[in-house]
């Protein structure tokens, strides 16, 4: 039992070490963080909710790139589309324009190094976001840059939703067709964008880079929006105060359900108030676990009258919020605890109401090829699913 009773110590003291590592490290993080916000801005935003419309306009404003082209992803894959995505910038770096390219360390960790030197050598500039680094080595492993933003000479800018490889094309069998929503934007809000990027960028390679002006041309539709960044803080603070104003409906589509207490606290208390409130979900999973760990706040959502529907059309990714049909969000972070508390987002507030409509119409489709849940289709659940329940419950932090 010696050896047996060594192996288990050990085990209890990394868990005690990861632990402390982490919740320090979250704790010195938020002491030191500083909320970025940007003002009010007009442009044209366009809204791409599908693969193969997103990434034909994607490489043909990539294919007409002039000067620059700045890119954060968190995920690439290893696969032909992410191939052909890293041919293309290579094409345009030959051609003079200055291309980088920024990826999140663990998510992209699956790019071959064979592209990098390949890409490198045609001039393209990489590096990798959020390497593990001390003190806080559990913290900073945990904590990703999860945004995916794309900047084309400072004036057209996207973000959304959508990384690069095969399943965002529908080419996996197992989470397609691949719903999920994305911004085009051209105007004041790119040079948002392209701050923010610049901002991640210093961060990752030490190297400063001043921001070109924003081209924009006078005329084209004038559409109110502002971009907020946020950083494992920042969420809350923008979304609880427009729950706490909802007076008729909040509408929520994400893939993943996991709020923190507060933010949930003010979705209870919509509720509470008489506002509709209706979430959806996707009924298949890309992840373990973090299905069944929405359960408990969807019963609470249903038991308050609440309305949840699952997506059955494939896998919806979406990160959407619509209140009162007045203000919209759209971005990178999802309704759960990591992207809310811990990892590196950029959304954007809509406010042009014609605009909002139209991803409305978007939105209720998806609800229209949903099944709409009850309080006792999620409460008479076996017990693999209680128990992938109950495991959510103790690591939901992370999730």
């Amino acid at each position: 039992m010696g050896w047996f009773a060594g192996i288990m110590l050990l085990i209890l003291l990394i868990a005690i070490w990861s632990f402390a590592d982490f919740s320090l490290g979250r704790y010195m993080y938020k002491k030191r963080w500083q909320l970025r916000e940007y003002p009010l801005r007009k442009g044209h935003l366009q809204l791409i909710t599908n693969g193969a419309d997103l990434y034909k306009s994607y490489f043909q404003d990539l294919s007409e790139a002039k000067t620059s082209i700045h890119i954060l992803f968190y995920i690439v894959k290893d696969d032909r589309f992410s191939e052909a995505f890293f041919k293309a910038l290579m094409e345009q770096a030959k051609k003079g324009v200055k291309v980088r390219l920024l990826l999140d360390w663990l998510g992209s960790r699956k790019v071959p190094k064979s592209w990098l030197m390949d890409a490198r050598e045609d001039g393209i500039e990489i590096a990798f976001s959020h390497r593990p680094r001390l003190p806080y080595l559990m913290f900073s492993l945990q904590q990703r840059n999860h945004r995916k933003i794309t900047i084309i000479d400072n004036k057209i800018g996207y973000l959304g939703g959508y990384n690069i490889g095969k399943e965002y094309i529908d080419l996996d069998p197992e989470l397609s067709p691949w719903r999920d929503y994305h911004i085009r934007l051209e105007g004041e809000g790119a040079g948002d964008v392209q701050k923010e990027f610049l901002i991640d960028w210093k961060r990752a390679t030490g190297k400063v880079i001043q921001p070109e002006s924003v081209v924009y041309e006078i005329g084209k539709t004038e559409m109110e929006h502002r971009l907020f960044p946020s950083e494992g803080v920042g969420v809350e603070a923008h979304l609880i105060p427009l729950f706490e104003q909802a007076e008729k409906t909040i509408v929520i589509g994400t893939p993943y359900f996991i709020p923190p207490k507060k933010l949930f606290a003010a979705i209870e208390d919509a509720l509470d108030r008489g506002v509709k409130v209706s979430v959806l979900v996707p009924k298949k999973s890309d992840h373990s676990i973090v299905k069944e760990a929405s359960f408990r706040f969807l019963r609470r959502i249903l038991a308050k009258g609440g309305a949840v529907y699952q997506f059955q059309n494939g896998f919806f990714h979406a990160k959407v919020i619509v209140i009162d049909g007045k203000i919209c969000d759209i971005g990178t972070a999802n309704f759960d605890r990591r992207s809310i508390q811990l990892n590196h987002e950029i959304n954007c507030f809509i406010y042009d109401l014609p605009f909002i409509k139209e991803i409305e119409a978007a939105l209720y489709e998806d609800i229209s090829q949903s099944s709409q849940l009850t309080f006792e289709d999620l409460q008479k659940v076996g017990l693999s699913v209680r128990t992938k329940e109950w495991i959510g419950v103790l690591i939901q932090g992370l999730l």
